[in-house]
């Protein structure tokens, strides 16, 4: 493996060992909070704390980490000498990645007034969907009525993004209204089920990303017919 092959197992890496392991904790929080709320059970009352703390480490880790496999995909398809636009285009690229990152911080650091945690939230997600629309990274597909687009890791990545920000952003209604509580928990339902898909999509598509040096061999190939040219045999 190269260094570019490293750099490419980041993510999935870090996903493994931090974010699903912050997964697990953050559901049991969660059941120890809603049991204590319901008088099911006597849980101590630092049990909602920890879970609005680990959630917020999970938000802030999974999209870190989703920056940074957009980082290492955009900036290694190819080599930078060939990279499409040139330096004025990285150089925008780069603006687009660390405004998201700074919008991502400033959401964490507990906005009291709504206008902006929505705003800093929306502009998290929309930076991470600018940079996710680049044609260096690869999606299976960008139209909704495909079967492909449902099945894509990129889409479930940006749709669960979307969620755990949205559970940061709505921390002090969630806390205060039982509406909030109601919509919060059926988006933790349905994250909970994209971070299994992730886990099988992206298994998946780690099948289907060569090694660097592979790849030129790999492009010969003819998908459609899943067949590849036959190498001839070295003499001797």
């Amino acid at each position: 493996m190269t260094s570019t092959d490293w750099l490419w197992i980041l993510h999935p890496a870090l996903m493994v060992v931090v974010a699903y392991p912050l997964l697990g904790m953050v559901l049991l929080q969660a059941r120890k909070a809603r049991q204590r709320r319901l008088g099911l059970d006597r849980q101590p009352a630092r049990s909602g704390a920890e879970h609005t703390l680990l959630g917020q480490w999970l938000a802030a880790s999974v999209v870190a980490f989703v920056l940074l496999a957009l980082a290492v995909v955009i900036t290694t398809k190819v080599p930078l000498a060939q990279f499409a636009g040139g330096v004025q285009r990285l150089s925008l690229l780069a603006l687009v990645w660390l405004g998201t990152a700074a919008a991502l911080a400033l959401l964490l650091l507990h906005c009291r007034r709504a206008v902006w945690r929505a705003s800093f939230a929306l502009l998290t997600w929309v930076g991470v969907l600018a940079l996710g629309s680049q044609k260096e990274v690869w999606r299976l597909s960008d139209d909704p009525l495909s079967p492909a687009f449902w099945q894509s890791h990129y889409w479930g990545g940006a749709a669960l993004v979307g969620l755990l920000l949205l559970a940061v952003a709505a921390r002090p209604e969630i806390q205060r209204s039982l509406r909030w509580r109601r919509l919060h928990l059926s988006a933790n339902v349905l994250a909970a089920l994209i971070f299994v898909a992730q886990g099988i999509s992206g298994s998946r598509d780690l099948l289907e990303i060569p090694l660097s040096w592979q790849k030129p061999a790999i492009d010969t190939c003819d998908f459609s017919r899943q067949v590849c040219p036959t190498a001839p045999l070295p003499p001797g």
